[in-house]
């Protein structure tokens, strides 16, 4: 199916196009008499937008069949004449208590059958026909009666579809499940060879047999093909949900564009979002941050594969928080700077709008210790304070030209995938102790290191694009990215390869004749055993290598290499484990290309520690200042390279010292030297110049 055409929400009547600012809006928590002290304030602060309604069905319609728009009418329009744009949500996101008492029967049911009864959020399962018919009735409710208000400029479908109600075990789900196989695979007997069920005496004589992966009793292990079908099949059953919601809603008002806010981040795996990404006008995103070191680097991570998801093309960022969330064992607080930013890597990652959970900080109900632009202390406070700073630098940027400029292509991109994670999630694998999400974030953290700031790109992305390509324990590769990968190298590309990539294809089946064997003969070793590293009674929990970097959890036994492969590292143990003088780090000459493989998990440090040879061997040149690896570089410029701008910031808690190469257009926690032609940038700083 093709992608839907990108569409923007476009600015009010009279009002030029700006980068859009603002938050969730839930003024139905609030009395009246706040409204308006709330627009002043977002005047103040810059905001041009607000999404309201996202949890607001119980309130619109009161009882079945009875709405009350009168109250969200007032407020659209006090923010409407005031500038500030509507993202309208179509509510549905959790239903009212009305609905699940008159029909238990949408609550979703967990693996061992216990009903999910209402009291939070997202209690429905999406494969109920009951609710799909009263959510469309509103979703047809709600267009109606603002099809033709000016003040709204774009509609906001469902809410972080999947956050709570992913998987459904239900009658419903079962019977969905068994239609989404027979759409896959057409005949029960492929199915049987899918799932191999062969094994245990599993295999079926009718869709009807097929149920989802259930309670089968503590300690048991489900099986690998059913499993990560069924989470293919509910990432299916939510879009679908979706997609009805989107075009009941794009039926009645075809000029607004509509999106749905995913839930991008290093771990966050919920759903395909780069399947998703084709399904909307535009793509959108939540993100809030990880405390700690790793806070910017899996912020920007996040960031770029958002932009990949996109494909470059603007995106907003629908959610993300101005300090503390509420739902951490520990909700720490964002240092001094932070809030400003974290919204300007976004910003610089490609995304065209900038918004936060919430406006003003809730003080009743699950999220009332959730951080807000408008926190408990009020205006007076220097959360607000750092909202109207972000403010005033959105606008800045704007009037500079930002808004047509998209993120600058990186010469490597990282590649991520959905399912690969899922099929590593199984409870039989060689160790529990790897999945594949955190290996493309190590590797995004170890070429930052190096200056280099990568792309990550999804698996069916244009991945074979670009100068240097990592395949980071892609655990599934089928014949067509397996032909991808050859083609790409053949014709003179650069891989990195690390270990645990290419073991099965797209059904979990192992490529048999040793690993990786999907791509074997690119990266040119042949793999006979997996060495798991964990503390253990005289297990090694690490093997080092000749380079001096560490490998942990997982390293491979090569057993071969290609007469065209070089060994650039070996492993260091004890004669006895059978891994001392092993091939640890290899490049093999393929075509025209060279693909180098890594056959332990190396880390963050590494990776980085190893990088510089391995980038040198393939020939993929790095910044040569010793300091680049203290600044994240990213790049925004349009196509005729008119407006280009250069984001900097401060990966470590020290200063770093930089060259200014333009003209400073907007800083935070920034000192510019008298000449200007160099700055100090602070912990948490970011300086924005143009070129």
């Amino acid at each position: 199916m093709a992608r839907r055409e990108h569409r923007w929400p476009q600015p009010l009547a009279g009002q030029q196009a700006r980068i859009w600012y603002g938050g969730d809006y839930n003024p139905d928590q609030w009395p009246e008499d706040v409204w308006d002290d709330d627009v002043r304030l977002m005047k103040k602060a810059g905001v041009n937008l607000v999404s309201v309604g996202i949890f607001s069905w119980a309130r619109i319609e009161t009882s079945e069949g009875v709405f009350d728009f009168d109250w969200l009418d007032r407020i659209i329009d006090k923010l409407g004449k005031a500038g500030i744009a509507v993202d309208l949500a179509s509510a549905t996101a959790s239903p009212p208590m009305w609905l699940t008492q008159a029909h238990p029967e949408v609550l979703w049911k967990d693996y061992r059958g216990d009903v999910c009864n209402p009291g939070a959020r997202q209690h429905w399962r999406p494969t109920s026909p009951v609710f799909r018919e009263y959510a469309l009735k509103l979703c047809r409710a709600m267009a109606e009666h603002y099809k033709d208000n000016p003040y709204v400029v774009a509609w906001h479908v469902g809410n972080e579809y999947g956050c709570h109600n992913r998987f459904d075990y239900s009658d419903d789900a079962m019977r969905a499940f068994q239609d989404w196989c027979r759409a896959r695979y057409g005949t029960i007997d492929a199915v049987n060879d899918a799932w191999g069920t062969a094994f245990w005496s599993q295999r079926m004589n009718d869709f009807s047999e097929i149920v989802p992966p259930r309670f089968i009793g503590d300690g048991n292990f489900m099986n690998p093909g059913k499993l990560l079908d069924f989470k293919r099949f509910s990432s299916d059953a939510l879009k679908a949900f979706y997609e009805a919601e989107r075009d009941a809603l794009a039926e009645i008002t075809p000029g607004l564009p509509l999106t749905t806010n995913f839930m991008i981040s290093a771990g966050g795996t919920c759903l395909d979002y780069a399947d998703w990404a084709d399904e909307v006008d535009f793509v959108s995103n939540d993100h809030y941050f990880t405390p700690g070191e790793a806070h910017l680097d899996e912020l920007a991570y996040a960031a770029s594969f958002t932009d990949g998801v996109a494909r470059k093309d603007p995106w907003f960022l629908m959610e993300n928080s101005t300090s503390a969330v509420n739902w951490r064992e520990v909700n720490f607080r964002k240092e001094p700077g932070q809030l400003v930013r974290d919204a300007l890597t976004h910003l610089a990652m490609g995304a065209n709008a900038i918004c936060f959970f919430q406006w003003r900080q809730s003080k009743a109900g699950a999220e009332k210790f959730h951080s807000a632009m408008v926190p408990h202390a009020g205006e007076d406070s220097q959360v607000y304070r750092d909202v109207c700073e972000l403010g005033a630098d959105l606008n800045k940027l704007a009037d500079e030209g930002l808004l047509g400029t998209k993120l600058v292509k990186s010469k490597v991109a990282v590649v991520f995938d959905y399912q690969s994670q899922w099929a590593t999630e199984h409870t039989a694998t060689p160790t529990q102790h790897v999945r594949h999400w955190t290996e493309p974030l190590a590797w995004f953290r170890a070429l930052a290191d190096q200056g280099v700031t990568a792309d990550v790109v999804p698996v069916g992305g244009a991945w074979d694009e670009y100068e240097a390509v990592v395949l980071p324990s892609l655990y599934l590769i089928d014949e067509a990215t397996a032909r991808r990968v050859r083609e790409y190298v053949a014709d003179g590309g650069k891989l990195l390869v690390s270990s645990y990539t290419g073991i099965s294809d797209e059904r979990d089946h192992v490529w048999l004749g040793g690993y990786p064997g999907a791509i074997r003969d690119v990266v040119g070793v042949r793999i006979e055993e997996f060495a798991p590293l964990a503390e253990g009674d005289g297990t090694p929990d690490h093997l080092d290598l000749s380079n001096g970097a560490v490998a942990h959890d997982l390293a491979d036994v090569i057993t071969s290499v290609a007469d065209t492969a070089k060994v650039l590292a070996t492993f260091r143990d004890d004669p006895w484990t059978g891994m001392d003088g092993r091939p640890a780090i290899t490049v093999n000459e393929y075509g025209d290309g060279k693909a180098a493989y890594v056959a332990g998990l190396l880390g963050r440090e590494g990776l980085a520690l190893s990088l510089p040879q391995l980038l040198d061997e393939l020939g993929v040149d790095t910044p040569m200042e010793t300091d680049c690896a203290d600044v994240l570089r990213v790049e925004r410029a349009d196509e005729s390279d008119e407006n280009h701008f250069v984001f900097l910031f401060n990966r470590t808690h020290a200063d770093a010292v930089v060259d200014v190469e333009g003209e400073p257009v907007v800083s935070s926690l920034v000192h510019l030297t008298m000449s200007e032609h160099s700055a100090v940038i602070k912990p948490n700083g970011v300086l924005v110049v143009k070129l």
